[in-house]
């Protein structure tokens, strides 16, 4: 299947059990909700995705499920960091082989990293499949940033094919675009995460919209989507109102612990977060689910919740 990391790429919960063996039938229910909205892209095993949590047996157990309910409908992005190079290598094989068509790759590491150490980190990682891979640019995690310079030097290697970029400063996504475009090239996508700040991402000239509300929340997440690549600035804005409670709760508690309280409160999942995570507490429960009312008085959209 042809990837052009393009729109919006959906990143649905894993959910789990206590013991770390993924809930096939619940991860099944995102997979074809995500699906029948035809989002543009399934992003699995994401931060959102908890792919840090699981092993290796489990993230391949993701995968099979993904692709068994996606059956080549949709493009399958799998997350394959990890610590060590030789264990991501073996992760982008094992994501092949269960059917994945292209990989998210973020530079995972305990001690800090070089820009030339995590260059042939994923020159390793793309040489190791025949599938596309996108850098995974989440320095709030990895702690990790990529310069310029290495994005050139990373756009140079076969296969590596896109970037998914932290929110830019100030929201000034536009002269970022303009800065990266003549260095990587016109074929290589550029697109985003932090989902508060990607419709302006889009609207400004962004490729792609990386989303954690898109994995649970794909129809509003798309209407919001096809308003900024209609370069609808107003429908944008009208529709943003409406995720804006959300987006609140996302910056308070972190995307993660919300939309685990969310797919709770919507039963789509009981599963609960990885511990040592959290999950949020009854009265920050009651403030997702006002959240969710809110989105569900979008206009036309009465798939916003069940």
């Amino acid at each position: 299947m042809s990837v052009r990391f393009h729109g919006l790429s959906a990143f649905p919960l894993t959910p789990a059990d206590e013991e770390g063996v993924v809930d096939v039938e619940a991860l099944s229910r995102l997979i074809d909700r995500a699906g029948a909205a035809q989002v543009d892209s399934i992003g699995l095993l994401g931060s959102t995705g908890s792919y840090v949590y699981f092993s290796r047996e489990q993230r391949r157990r993701a995968v099979e499920a993904a692709a068994e309910c996606l059956k080549g409908s949709r493009p399958l992005l799998v997350g394959v960091g990890t610590l060590r190079t030789n264990d991501a290598v073996l992760l982008a094989k094992d994501a092949e082989a269960a059917g994945a068509n292209a990989l998210l790759l973020a530079p995972v590491s305990y001690a800090p990293l070089t820009q030339e150490e995590v260059y042939h980190h994923f020159a390793a990682v793309a040489g190791a499949t025949s599938l596309p891979l996108c850098i995974y640019n989440n320095p709030s995690t990895t702690h990790f940033t990529f310069t310029d310079e290495l994005l050139v030097r990373l756009a140079y290697i076969p296969h590596i094919l896109a970037v998914k970029m932290p929110l830019a400063a100030n929201m000034e996504f536009k002269p970022e675009l303009e800065r990266l475009r003549p260095r990587l090239g016109d074929n290589f996508s550029i697109g985003y995460s932090g989902d508060w700040g990607c419709a302006d991402a889009v609207l400004q000239g962004a490729d792609a919209w990386y989303s954690v509300i898109g994995g649970l929340l794909p129809v509003p997440s798309l209407r919001l989507l096809r308003a900024a690549q209609a370069g609808d600035s107003a429908e944008v804005q009208r529709i943003s109102a409406y995720f804006e409670p959300l987006w609140a709760l996302f910056k308070e508690f972190g995307s993660f612990r919300v939309v685990y309280a969310a797919a709770n409160l919507l039963s789509l999942t009981h599963r609960q977060p990885p511990l040592p995570v959290m999950p949020l507490s009854v009265s920050d429960c009651a403030r997702v689910e006002e959240a969710l009312a809110k989105l569900a008085e979008l206009d036309g959209l009465p798939n916003a919740t069940p």
